[in-house]
């Protein structure tokens, strides 16, 4: 019989998994791995199953290995940042 993960395990791997995500340097990765990490997270809060929870973890953990190389390499070769992310100093019409 699988144990399940405590819960201090589970909570650090999705600490670590979203640190990792939100370092990419792309904008567009870095939503998408923010939501997917939450989302994976938020179906193993809800797993009741000990199996089931274990194999969930499991699988995150490699993931996450995944994701941190991926990261590395966005970094690397990141492009130019989005004009959604840019931050402007121009006033905004009720500025005035």
């Amino acid at each position: 019989m699988a144990t399940p993960p405590a819960r201090k395990a589970v909570l650090g791997l999705y600490a670590s998994t979203l640190q990792t995500a939100k370092s990419f340097s792309s904008y567009n990765f870095r939503t998408y791995f923010v939501q997917r990490t939450e989302d994976t997270f938020r179906g193993m809060q809800a797993e009741q199953d000990p199996i089931k929870l274990s194999q969930a973890y499991n699988e995150a953990v490699k993931e996450l290995s995944v994701l941190r190389r991926c990261a590395v390499v966005n970094q690397l070769y990141g492009g130019a940042r989005l004009a959604v992310e840019e931050q402007s100093d121009a006033p905004t019409r009720g500025d005035t």
